[in-house]
């Protein structure tokens, strides 16, 4: 089997890269090469099949058309600009989570023919639905984004399904709740502070809280991410049926009740380093965002989440911190 991982140097695509590495197969298939791509070179893993590693950027014309020449039997597209820097630079967000991804549906049809059909996974994203909210989403909600990130991964996900209606890809789009306790250092996304105030009182250091602590919002962990691709990979296109883009299920919390999480983990002195500051830009962007689901197709198809987020910190704990605090 050959794997294709666009965005392969982000923390999921890490993520995923190094739970290949360790199985070594997908779908009970045999992975035989493995191409990662980003815009600045991914690390490249100590494998046991063949891995190549390059920068590309897929918002040029001509890399996509490349990098499926070699017709590769899944390709995860993870490559995407985050939410706070699409609604600042606008024709960046456009260029990117946009022409991006239509270059590369274009390039597998122009690529294939009647042999050639890869399961293509696209992760798109919550923000593709826009307030007034239900007291959960569930399948049948209408898409109607409020935000420019949110609008062009919307695009996305009618452009695959399109794609995978005509029978040029074998498409399945993941919308992916906030992925919490995110690894590393702080990043442009508006959703950032969700991650930054338990992983960085957990290291001791200082987290800045910009809204109230009664904001809601849907999680799930980076463990679960790397689940919902590997399992969208191999599901069985036929059980999915035409409707190719699935939220994913995740669990609905407050801040508070996160900080609530932290303090029962880590202490009071844990909790001690959120500051207060409230940023009107961000608590403008995170009402227009869905806040719980009721993922009752993606539940049934087999995918899974965590329970509490009591459960997200302790596997943030085992993954980072190597299970001591």
């Amino acid at each position: 089997m050959r794997i294709l991982i666009i965005g392969a140097a982000g923390m999921i695509g890490r993520k995923l890269t190094q739970r290949l590495v360790a199985d070594a197969t997908l779908g009970g298939t045999p992975i035989g090469h493995l191409h990662l791509v980003d815009v600045t070179t991914p690390e490249k893993p100590d494998a046991p099949f063949t891995v190549e590693v390059e920068p590309a950027d897929l918002s040029q014309p001509t890399a996509a058309a490349r990098l499926t020449a070699s017709r590769p039997d899944v390709i995860f597209h993870l490559a995407a600009i985050v939410s706070g820097e699409a609604e600042a630079d606008f024709e960046k967000g456009y260029r990117i989570n946009l022409d991006g991804t239509r270059y590369l549906l274009e390039s597998i049809r122009r690529t294939g023919g009647q042999d050639y059909c890869p399961r293509l996974v696209f992760t798109s994203s919550i923000a593709v639905f826009g307030a007034p909210f239900p007291e959960a989403i569930g399948d049948e909600f209408l898409s109607a984004p409020l935000t420019s990130y949110g609008t062009q991964k919307a695009i996305g996900e009618l452009l695959l399904a399109d794609y995978t209606r005509k029978g040029f890809v074998d498409g399945i789009g993941i919308r992916l709740p906030t992925i919490c306790v995110r690894p590393g250092t702080p990043n442009k996304a508006a959703s950032g502070f969700f991650s930054n105030i338990i992983r960085e009182p957990l290291a001791g250091k200082e987290a800045v809280l910009p809204v109230s602590e009664d904001v809601r919002h849907w999680h799930a962990s980076p463990r679960a991410a790397v689940g919902f691709l590997l399992h969208a990979a191999t599901i069985d296109g036929d059980k999915v049926g035409p409707r190719r883009n699935l939220a994913m299920p995740g669990l609905s919390t407050t801040v508070g009740e996160q900080i609530e999480a932290l303090r029962g983990i880590a202490g009071e002195k844990a909790v001690k380093l959120i500051r207060r500051q409230r940023d009107p830009i961000i608590e403008t962007i995170v009402a227009g965002w869905p806040r719980n689901f009721d993922a009752k197709r993606a539940l049934a198809l087999g995918f899974k989440a965590e329970s509490s987020f009591e459960e997200i910190i302790r596997i943030h704990i085992e993954d980072e911190l190597g299970g001591k605090l």
